[in-house]
């Protein structure tokens, strides 16, 4: 069993960064590829970016440029920086690890 707690979100004004974490208990967490999605509102959730266990990233070409994925298994940790925040990035954020979600944290980017 793996407990996730995203943190981080808030309003932010287009063109700011915010930088999400994610915090993970339990065992494993080495061993899973880690992910970031999110959600607008009246939207499907949407895959954002990943890291695998090599340290190998992927991103969705919407966020490709701005945003950068990382992970520090020691701190059982995964980070989302974000970067040149545009108001389309508004929407919950949610971490996972292997087939565990967080909670999701809200990102409000004001133009």
């Amino acid at each position: 069993q793996v407990q996730l707690v995203e943190s981080g979100g808030g309003l932010v004004q287009a063109g700011g960064s915010l930088r999400l974490s994610c915090a993970a208990s339990g065992r494993s967490f080495s061993s899973y590829t880690l992910a970031w999605f999110r959600q607008a509102p009246g939207k499907e959730r949407e895959f954002i970016a990943s890291i695998n266990v090599s340290g190998v990233t992927a991103y969705a070409d919407s966020v490709k440029g701005r945003f950068t994925i990382s992970r520090d298994n020691a701190k059982n940790s995964m980070y989302l920086q974000m970067n040149s925040l545009k108001s389309d990035d508004t929407a919950v954020y949610y971490c996972r690890a292997n087939t565990y979600w967080g909670q999701g944290t809200q990102v409000t980017v004001s133009s």
